[in-house]
């Protein structure tokens, strides 16, 4: 056990080393904000620092990732507000050099003058005209008539609206507001096309895709790419050699004929938290009616089958609610899970912990109604721009939430850290043999009470690559890094507690299978920065490490083998049959939606192409629900078999397992994975600003394809309504009968 300790401290210091390197690189290395734009000709002041700082103010409080994307993070319907501005200055400034030359328009020319405007058009856009020393940025009086082109553009689509991007008419009406926006899509825009000091690449890494102004993939993301590919093949080999040469070692379990956990004592504490999955079913089924909506948003743009929702409930809210509250309820399940079994794990019940249970449930409904209702207000712009930080909308997605509530949150984390970390804590010190597996579960619950604080290292003028850095620790590593670790060793000590694997083999488990994870997890934070303002160092190690990632999802099929053995040699055992049920589905999921699905969109040549399309949804809904929402699921229903004696009703339960997966794979396979397809077919031949455009995403063909996904939507749903019938009537009969 001490070599598994040495190599789990060795990687966790080593790799939040090379994180946190990075970190300072992008603080030092990030695309300059210039205290003035100036045009070259006439010295005016196109726009200064604090309108830029300002403007980016304004995005977040429409909505921010919610209504479009910037360098490719955010929603799917509006456009890459970055990638569109490129793309129409480029356009602007070709047929205005071409009127002007040649009075008659860039498509109508030869290939040769074609030829001459476009190497004009890339040295303009290219070239690195701003001054460290004046922090002044030097434009042209061309890209000025350009730059003033799309703030027309950009201002009446925001202000009239836009049916096809979900924008509703007066999102966004104040004309100061509106210059502010502006600047800060212009100041988006000019980093991610113009090179890096003395760097054949832009601050993006020539991100987006542009042949106009030959932005293209790099020699370094190519170079990334493939050594990645190497790597996971290799580790998939080595790792593979090493479970089968050694799974078979742990200690041998005699096979019981009676349930080791039948006479469980159970406590008030326990009683207490069952009413956090009462609510937690609630808050799933709204997340799926907003999904529901959003959804539709794609194809009617503005309304609801007829209905103009957009007046009351835009697309950017739906769509910040449906993600936010998918992180609410998955959370507020883990974390339930952890109270209830808290007393278990310590053989007794710690002082004021039901106080405690009671005091963080209205806490939960708090921050999820408050910043709910902030975030409406905020939208609707009815803040200003500091109060809608604290209050409203921060603007990024999975971390929309204002400052105030994040901070309740995080305090609300703390107690919780407190009031399951003393239990664990009696537990080690009865020096039993499970003192090593619930360590490291005390590393877990530390670590997700602490790491939360990552979402409030930025402020509210941050700029954009260093809120990108902090919100993916959040995103990254707090949910999928450290609730992983989590989550795996809760399923470890629940199986050693009823003798399907012994403790000292749990223990060996838990932790060689965090240093693996978190091997890859950690550095692997990186691969979504790939292209956010980033150095190349980004890429080098995101690529590298976020592929290991990847290595122990090729494992799943022996497990799952293995749970369906227990299963079926231990008549007993049947009792926990659904909730192992859905750990086996967290198991594929996690090799098909974690793993084919995240390392589809992983490599740097791939995310260079499909970040932002409909690519990325596939992965996102596989992950985020195929894993952590099973995972869930999975934990109510085991907290419920332990606590509830009743013979449960297990058509409901089966009926919901089978129509959510069923739902869910058809959902990815009938659309989103095919309108990703086509969007990245277009993004490679034409470019990224065509594979967001809304005469792509409105063509018939795509439409089509969105219409069929009402069928995985539907099964999916029902089976929604199935799990969460089931929950709330479990609960209610488990309440009465005790």
């Amino acid at each position: 056990m001490r070599k598994l300790w040495i190599g789990f401290a060795a990687v966790v210091l080593a790799s939040f080393a090379a994180l946190i390197w990075v970190g300072t690189e992008i603080y030092q290395k990030q695309p300059p904000i210039p205290d003035r734009v100036l045009i070259r000709e006439t010295g005016e002041v196109l726009f200064d620092k604090t309108t830029i700082e300002q403007g980016q103010n304004v995005w977040e409080s429409i909505g921010g990732m919610e209504v479009g994307s910037i360098w490719g993070h955010g929603s799917y319907v509006a456009p890459d507000w970055t990638a569109d501005w490129i793309h129409r200055e480029a356009e602007f400034l070709l047929n205005h050099w071409a009127e002007r030359a040649y009075k008659m328009s860039f498509d109508s020319l030869g290939i040769e003058n074609k030829g001459a405007l476009q190497a004009r058009l890339v040295a303009a856009i290219r070239t690195n005209t701003f001054d460290p020393k004046t922090r002044v940025l030097w434009l042209s009086k061309d890209r000025a008539l350009a730059i003033a082109k799309n703030t027309a553009y950009y201002s009446a689509l925001f202000s009239k609206g836009h049916e096809q991007y979900a924008i509703p008419e007066g999102a966004l009406t104040d004309r100061e507001k509106l210059r502010k926006l502006n600047a800060f899509l212009f100041w988006t825009s000019w980093a991610a096309s113009t090179n890096r000091p003395d760097k054949a690449y832009t601050y993006t890494s020539n991100w987006p895709h542009e042949p106009l102004i030959e932005n293209t993939i790099t020699p370094d993301a190519q170079l990334w790419s493939g050594f990645s590919v190497v790597l996971l093949l290799l580790f998939i080999a080595i790792l593979v050699y090493y479970y089968l040469k050694n799974h078979e070692k742990g200690e041998a379990l005699l096979k019981r004929e009676t349930d080791p956990l039948s006479s469980l004592k159970l406590h008030p504490s326990q009683r207490a938290v069952l009413k956090y999955f009462v609510v937690i079913s609630l808050l799933i089924f709204l997340q799926i009616v907003l999904g529901i909506i959003t959804v539709h948003y794609t194809v009617e743009g503005q309304a609801f089958f007829g209905f103009e929702l957009a007046e009351y409930l835009p697309y950017s809210v739906s769509r910040t609610w449906h993600t936010q509250l998918a992180v609410f309820w998955i959370a507020a399940t883990w974390l339930a899970t952890g109270l209830f079994l808290a007393p278990m794990i310590s053989e007794r019940e710690m002082k004021y912990q039901v106080l405690g249970i009671n005091f963080l449930f209205v806490a939960l409904l708090v921050i999820v109604l408050g910043s709910m209702l902030g975030e409406w207000l905020g939208i609707h712009q009815f803040f200003d721009a500091t109060t809608n930080f604290f209050f409203g909308h921060q603007g990024f997605e999975y971390m929309d939430l204002g400052r105030f509530w994040q901070i309740l949150l995080a305090v609300g984390l703390v107690l919780w850290m407190l009031m399951v970390g003393r239990h664990i804590v009696f537990a080690i010190r009865k020096k039993n043999d499970d003192k090593h597996l619930l360590t490291i579960l005390l590393i877990a619950v530390m670590a997700i009470g602490m790491f939360f604080f990552s979402g409030l290292m930025y402020g509210e003028n941050s700029s954009l690559p260093v809120i990108n850095y902090w919100r993916w620790w959040l995103v990254h590593l707090w949910v999928e890094g450290f609730f992983e670790v989590f989550a795996t060793v809760v399923i470890a000590y629940l199986f050693s507690r009823m003798k399907i694997v012994s403790v000292k083999t749990a223990g060996k488990t838990a932790i060689a299978s965090a240093t693996i994870f978190l091997a890859g997890g950690i550095i692997g934070t990186l691969h979504h920065l790939y292209y956010s303002g980033t150095p190349v160092q980004a890429i080098a190690l995101g690529a590298t490490f976020s592929a290991l990632e990847v290595v122990p999802l090729t494992l799943m099929g022996f497990e799952i083998r293995e749970h369906w053995q227990v299963l079926k040699s231990n008549a007993w055992i049947q009792r926990y049959k659904w909730p192992i049920f859905f750990f086996m589905a967290v198991a594929f999921w996690n090799m098909l939606g974690a793993g084919v699905f995240g390392f589809l969109i992983n490599p740097p040549i791939a995310l260079y192409y499909i970040q932002g399309l409909n690519t990325t949804a596939v992965h996102a809904h596989t992950a985020l629900f195929g894993v952590y929402g099973m995972l869930g699921m999975g934990f109510i229903l085991i907290c419920l078999r332990l606590y509830s004696r009743d013979v449960w009703n297990e058509k409901l339960v089966k009926r919901a397992f089978w129509l959510l997966n069923i739902g869910l794979l058809l959902m990815v396979l009938l659309s989103l994975l095919p309108i990703g397809i086509i969007q990245t077919y277009v993004s490679i031949h034409e470019g990224y600003a065509h594979a967001r455009d809304a005469s792509l995403l409105y063509s018939d063909e795509v439409q089509v394809l969105k219409w069929l996904r009402m069928i995985g939507d539907i099964v999916f749903s029902l089976g929604i309504v199935y799990y969460c019938w089931f929950v709330v009537k479990t609960t209610y009969n488990a309440l009465r009968s005790r």
